[in-house]
C-alpha cells in the first residue's frame, strides 16, 4: 500500500471514530431519556450545544491547520475527544453529560479541516472526489457503527458502558497518526489558482452557496442521526437493539453506495460547477424517497428503512461532490480555513438546530396528540413521526441551493 492510500486509510479510521463518538448518543437516546427524564428537546440540545462549540472552536483550529502540523493537531484532537467520550459514560446528571459533550466538540473540531486539507495534498484534482468520498465514508460508517454497536451494547450492558467502549479506538489511532509523514502543502497542484485571503474567499459566489447548502444538509442528516433509532422504536415498535441494528446496517450500506456514486460521478467531470450540479440532482431525488419512507404506516419497518436509506444514500453523495468542489475553488494554503468557515456557518445554521428544532416540533405535536386524547407514549410516537417530514422538505431546498451554486461564478478546474 502506497503512502497516499495508507494515509487515507488512517484518516478514514479517524473520521469513523469522529462520527461514532459524536453520534453514539442517537443510539442511546431512549435509555438516557428514561434515566434522566428528558424531553425530545433536551435530547436535541445535547447535539445542538455540542455543535455550537464545534463550529466556533473550529475556526481558529482551521487557521492553525493551515499553518502548523496537521498530524500533531489531529492526534491531539483524537486524544481529547476519546477521553471526554469515556467521561460522558460516568456522568451522574444531565448537566455533567452535557459538559462532557462540549469537550468532545472541542477535540473533534480539528478533524475535518485538517483531514480534508491533508487529503488535498495527497491526491491531484482529477482523483480528489474519490479520495474525499472515501474520507467522508466516516460519516455513514460512523453512524452505522454507533447505531449497530451502540444500540445492542446499550441494551446489553447499559448506555454508560456503551459510551466508555466508544472511546477505546483512540488508543490505537493516536500513535497511527503520529507515525504518518505529512505531505508538503500544494504538492499535487498544477497551479495555485484560487483566493489567497479570507476576504477573497468570501467574495466567491459559489462558495457562499456551498456554505448555505451545508446548513441544509446538516439539518437533514443530524435529524436522521439523532432521531432515526427513536423513530423506529416509538413508531414502528422495534426494541432499542433492533432499531440500532436496522438503522446501523441501513446507514452503512447507503453510505457506501452514496460515496461510490459521488467518487465516480465527481471525477468523471472535474470542476466545481459539474460537481455541484450532480449534488443538486441527488438531493432532489432524495426528497420523494424520504417522504414515502416516513409516510408508511406503523409496522412497515423493512419498506420504511429501505426508502429512508435510499434518501440517505443520495444525500451522502454530497460530501465527495461538494468537498472536492471546495478544493477546486480554494488554494492549498487556505483550505483548512475555508473548511472551518464552511463548518462554522453550516453547523451554526443547520447541524446545531436540526435536532433541536425537530425535537421541539416533535414535543409540540406530541402535546397536541395528548390533548386530543392519545396516551403519552403513543403521542410521542405520533409527534416524532410528523416531525420527520422536515427531511424531505429541506432536501428540496438543498437541491435548489446547490443548483444556484453551480450557476454562480467558479474558476475552471486546475
Amino acid at each position: 500500500m502506497g503512502l497516499p492510500a495508507r494515509a487515507l486509510a488512517v484518516l478514514l479510521a479517524v473520521n469513523i471514530l469522529n462520527i461514532y463518538d459524536r453520534q453514539v448518543l442517537g443510539a442511546l437516546a431512549e435509555p438516557m431519556r428514561r434515566e434522566f427524564g428528558l424531553s425530545d428537546m433536551q435530547i436535541g440540545a445535547l447535539s445542538t450545544l455540542f455543535t455550537l462549540v464545534y463550529a466556533v472552536v473550529g475556526l481558529p483550529l482551521g487557521r492553525l491547520a493551515d499553518r502548523a502540523s496537521r498530524r500533531r493537531l489531529l492526534a491531539a484532537g483524537v486524544a481529547l475527544w476519546g477521553v471526554l467520550t469515556a467521561l460522558g459514560g460516568l456522568a451522574a446528571t444531565y448537566g455533567l453529560l452535557l459538559a462532557s459533550r462540549l469537550g468532545v466538540g472541542v477535540g473533534q473540531a480539528v478533524c475535518a479541516p485538517a483531514g480534508t486539507s491533508w487529503i488535498g495534498d495527497l491526491f491531484p484534482p482529477e482523483r480528489r472526489s474519490r479520495a474525499l468520498a472515501v474520507f467522508m465514508l466516516g460519516v455513514p460508517l460512523g453512524v452505522a457503527l454507533s447505531f449497530a454497536a451502540g444500540g445492542p451494547m446499550g441494551q446489553a450492558f447499559g448506555w454508560r458502558a456503551a459510551m466508555v467502549l466508544a472511546a477505546f479506538p483512540a488508543v490505537v489511532l493516536v500513535p497511527a497518526l503520529l507515525l504518518l509523514p505529512e505531505p508538503v502543502r500544494g504538492a499535487t497542484e498544477k497551479s495555485a489558482a484560487g483566493p489567497l485571503s479570507v476576504a477573497g474567499l468570501l467574495r466567491i459566489p459559489a462558495f457562499l452557496w456551498i456554505v448555505a447548502s451545508g446548513a441544509l444538509l446538516n439539518f437533514c442528516l443530524y435529524t436522521i442521526a439523532t432521531f432515526l433509532p427513536a423513530f423506529l422504536t416509538r413508531f414502528h415498535g422495534l426494541s432499542v437493539a433492533r432499531a440500532g441494528l436496522w438503522a446501523g446496517i441501513g446507514c452503512g450500506a447507503a453510505g457506501l453506495a452514496g460515496a461510490f456514486a459521488a467518487g465516480v460521478w465527481g471525477d468523471r467531470r472535474p470542476g466545481a460547477a459539474p460537481r455541484l450540479r450532480a449534488a443538486a440532482l441527488a438531493s432532489l431525488a432524495a426528497a420523494p424517497a424520504a417522504f414515502a419512507g416516513i409516510l408508511l404506516p406503523s409496522g412497515s419497518v423493512a419498506a420504511a428503512v429501505l426508502l429512508l436509506m435510499a434518501a440517505y444514500a443520495l444525500l451522502q453523495t454530497y460530501y465527495g461532490l461538494v468537498y472536492s468542489a471546495i478544493q477546486d475553488l480554494v488554494a492549498p494554503s487556505l483550505r483548512g480555513t475555508a473548511m472551518a468557515l464552511y463548518f462554522l456557518a453550516m453547523y451554526l445554521c443547520g447541524g446545531a438546530f436540526g435536532p433541536l428544532l425537530t425535537g421541539h416540533l416533535s414535543d409540540i405535536l406530541a402535546r397536541r396528540a395528548v390533548a386530543a386524547g392519545a396516551l403519552a407514549e403513543a403521542a410521542r410516537a405520533a409527534g416524532l413521526h410528523q416531525a420527520m417530514y422536515v427531511i424531505p422538505a429541506l432536501s428540496v431546498a438543498l437541491a435548489a441551493v446547490l443548483w444556484a451554486g453551480s450557476r454562480a461564478g467558479t474558476p475552471r478546474p486546475r
